[in-house]
Order: C-alpha cells, then structure tokens, then sequence
C-alpha cells in the first residue's frame, strides 16, 4: 500500500527526540507530519530497558522539556515507569497519540531530486512521501553482544539486559553479568539480592559518583503543581551545577581533579578490602569514559555472594565461563550488560541521498554532521541525537530541545517554497567538524580509555565538545548561509 500526501516532515521514531519534534511542531503551527515507529508503543530507550532497577542517572527536573515539566515527579532519579509516564502524558497534551504509527520499521529512505521529495519505505512495503524527514533513531538502540568463542554451546540461559528475560526465575541461579558500567550498576544491586551466586566480569573500572537520591514529599509535589516556579527554581539550580560540571571533563583541570577524588572517596567510603579497592580504581582520566551514579552498587560487593572478576574473558562453556587465568566460573545465567553499537547510528536502515550515495557510505567509521543535525548530500535530512550531541555533564534533553527548535525551523522555513532544499554545504559542515575535533583534543572523551565515546581509529564521535549553552547559542536561528541559501532581500 502507497499513499501520494506529501508530508511536510516524517519523524522515525517515537521516544524523547521524535515525541519532542513531535510537540514542538505543534508548538510552531507544523501540523502536516507523521512519526513513524518500529515498535508496538511510543517511549524509545524507556520502552525498550525494563531490567532491573532501571532509571535514568540525570535528575530528573532537568530530564525534561523546558515547555512540559515534569511536575509530578516523585524522586530526582526516577525510574524507568515514570519517565514512561511523562513521555505519554508529553503525547497527551500535544496530540501527538493520532500522529504516530507503530509497528512500522522504516527499512528505506531515499532522496528523488526531481522531486525534491524524500520517499520512505517500510519493513511492509508502504512507501511515504515528505519534504523532510527526522531521524530520531538514538545513540543507543542496538544491543551489543561480544562474540565470544563457545557462546553457542552454552546450556543456560544468555541474554543482554535490554531484551531482559522476566519469565526467567534468578532465584537460586549462579548468575554472571558481563559488564559492570552504566546499565549494570542498576541491575547488579537487585540481581544479588536474589541469586545464590553473582559474579561481575569487569573489563575496567569506572567513575561512579554518589547519586543522593531524593523522594519528593507530597508537599513538594503539590508545591510543583501548584506553583511551576518552585520546580523551575530547582531545575535552575541543577542546570547550572550540572554546567559548572562540565569543567570535570577538561584534561588535568582542577575540576576534574576534584571529580577524581570525589569518586574515589565514595568508593573507599563503602569498599574496605584493599584488593577490591584496587580492582575499582580506574586507570584513565576522570570523565574519559560515562562518569556513574549510584548509591548502591559498591555495597554489593560487600555481600558474600558477590564477586568481582577483573580476569579477561576466555571463552564460555557449556556450564561457565573461563578466564584468561584458565578459572572456569560456573554460571546457570549470562547477562550481558555490554552496552549498544552507538557507532551505528543508522543501523539497518538505507539512506541514500544524492546521487545514489548511501549515508553509510558517506560516514563510514566516522559519522560526522553539521550542528549533529545535518549532512551534506542529504537535503532536508534533520538527525535528532545525532553525531557529537552526546553529554556526559548534563541533560541530552537539553540538547533535543535545542535540535527539535532548530528543526522546526527549518521545516517551517521549507514550506515556504516547494523548490527549496537545504543542504548543508561541505565547506559549512568541515569547517565544523574541524572545530569541535580541535576542541575535544583538549577534553578527557579524547583521553587514554576505550570508550563508546570513539570510534577504533580514536576520533570522538559521539559526544559534544562544549557546554549545553554554547550548543544552544549555535543552534538558536537557522542561518540559511550554511546551507548555501542566500536569504531573500528585505522588502
């Protein structure tokens, strides 16, 4: 089934960035768009990661749009249902339940230059027509197992913590978690508590700071709803203590300094015993991998039925796994808490641009935009969460907003004329690039660790190089000169 409406823009997918593009288009008078999404509901990452104990580690005032707080918030941190909750009711207030499509798997995305129109095909073999279209497709959307020799033989049960097996008992089970970083230090703490055996496969230590939790009283709660200004107040204060922050992530700052020894004094405030002490203490600079939160993974390790195992993986049994030290560790579960292949951006999804070029192609290890945002040879293309937008200060909330403006903006602009196309000129987009690569040599993302940051040749290209400010400062108009557009001529 085909259908021949032109959209003015079509967004894939349907969590923070394309729900956030979704409303913001409402906020601007964009009525004719549509938001396609693979799955069966609307929520992205926090429909998707429902292990254990999952919940996001950024307050939660500032883990929301600016124009919909999150007034009913019931901690700082909150969980994986509650963020759920606000993206539905984000869908509720801007109408966007009628714009959304689910169960649609965007396979095709293809430019027509005759028409100046982008066609997308779906998994079904529906095709769509649109002036612009919105990848909202995340960073972090693919789940990363290591392919270990002998996996396959294996006789237990293995999965990755996003497809998180809740039929599957871990009462009295020898559970493994492959991986100890940002997933695993929340599921960890609930899987000790009812396995009979937990071991932790760590590759390399990391920053965890303390995360405080907050539960917010009734009173408060009623405070922020009935007075916005209280919650705008805090959200304030937190902003601009998660911007200070940002100096953390300076190569051999003060700041970064001080951050070092703020972990390390979280961590040797619980963990007693010297080898684990050891075991724990990162190698690398401070914030050149994810910097942690949590409260309760180091106390794990007090318990009797966890252990820490630093050896490197060998290769998996039918009933365990064997490190390079030769142990053999019997296990009756394997998770893997190996994080997503943030690298590829696009995943499975073909996009081909002008002349017949695919993005993967044109990116190669190195996906790279103007902004994060565009692509030259990709007209009308606008990526949400995109290249070098990731944060390790803040908020990347923050950081859709932003986008989800800028975007509204352009596509507002492109309705103006059926004939006009933006595409970023490769001159705007080097000059760019050059810029924040200069930049980031002088942050710990570029430091000595491996990390999801880079790609394997060490170029940083997931994260942002600068402040949230000075993103939204770059983004706040639409400068027709990057795209080659001469503005028309005040009459």
């Amino acid at each position: 089934m085909s259908t021949t409406h032109i959209y003015d823009s079509i967004i894939v997918g349907a969590g923070y960035g394309g729900l956030g593009q979704g409303a913001q288009f409402v906020q601007d008078g964009v009525d004719n768009f549509l938001i396609l999404e693979k799955a069966d509901a609307l929520g992205g990452v926090w429909r998707d990661n429902n292990y254990p104990g999952a919940a996001c580690d950024t307050q939660a005032v500032i883990y929301c749009f600016s124009y919909h707080l999150h007034l009913n918030v019931s901690r700082m941190y909150a969980g994986r249902d509650e963020l759920l909750r606000y993206l539905t009711s984000l869908a509720d207030t801007y109408g966007l339940h009628q714009k959304i499509q689910t169960n649609t798997l965007v396979t095709d995305t293809i430019w027509q230059e005759e028409s100046k129109l982008w066609e997308i095909t779906t998994a079904t073999g529906e095709t769509y027509l649109t002036r612009s279209w919105v990848p909202a497709w995340g960073q972090l959307g693919i789940p990363n197992i290591p392919d270990l020799p002998g996996l396959d033989s294996f006789e237990g049960e293995a999965f990755h913590s996003v497809q998180w097996r809740h039929d599957l008992d871990l009462r009295g089970k020898k559970v493994a978690s492959i991986g100890a970083a940002a997933t695993a230090v929340q599921y960890i703490p609930e899987v000790a508590k009812v396995a009979a055996h937990l071991n932790v496969f760590q590759r390399s230590a990391n920053y965890i700071m303390p995360r405080s939790q907050e539960i917010f009283s009734d009173e408060q709660i009623n405070e922020f709803q009935q007075n916005p200004d209280s919650y705008r107040k805090v959200r304030k204060a937190i902003h601009d203590e998660r911007e200070a922050g940002f100096e953390r992530t300076r190569k051999q700052t003060d700041a970064a300094a001080e951050g070092t020894r703020l972990a390390r004094e979280h961590m040797e405030s619980v963990i007693t015993d010297p080898t684990l002490r050891e075991q724990f203490t990162p190698n690398y600079e401070f914030g050149c991998k994810r910097i942690l939160r949590s409260d309760d993974f180091y106390p794990t390790f007090n318990r009797d039925n966890v252990s820490l195992v630093t050896e490197g993986l060998q290769r998996v049994t039918p009933t365990g796994i064997v490190t390079a030290d030769g142990t053999e560790h019997e296990v009756d579960v394997i998770v893997f808490g190996t994080g997503f292949k943030s690298h590829a951006f696009q995943g499975d999804m073909n996009v081909i641009g002008r002349e017949n070029r695919d993005l993967s192609d044109r990116w190669g290890n190195a996906p790279e935009a103007f902004l994060g945002m565009t692509v030259d040879g990709y007209p009308n293309m606008f990526i949400i969460y995109g290249p070098n937008t990731n944060l390790n200060h803040h908020s990347i909330v923050a950081m859709i907003e932003a986008q989800n403006r800028y975007i509204s903006q352009a596509v507002a602009h492109l309705r103006d004329d059926a004939e006009l196309v933006l595409d970023v000129t490769p001159d705007t987009l080097n000059r760019f690039n050059v810029h924040i690569q200069e930049e980031l040599e002088n942050s710990a993302f570029s430091g000595s660790c491996s990390s999801w940051y880079k790609n394997e040749d060490g170029k940083v290209i997931n994260n942002w190089s600068g402040t949230v400010k000075e993103y939204h400062d770059l983004t706040r108009a639409l400068d027709l000169a990057d795209y080659g557009v001469t503005a028309p001529a005040n009459v």
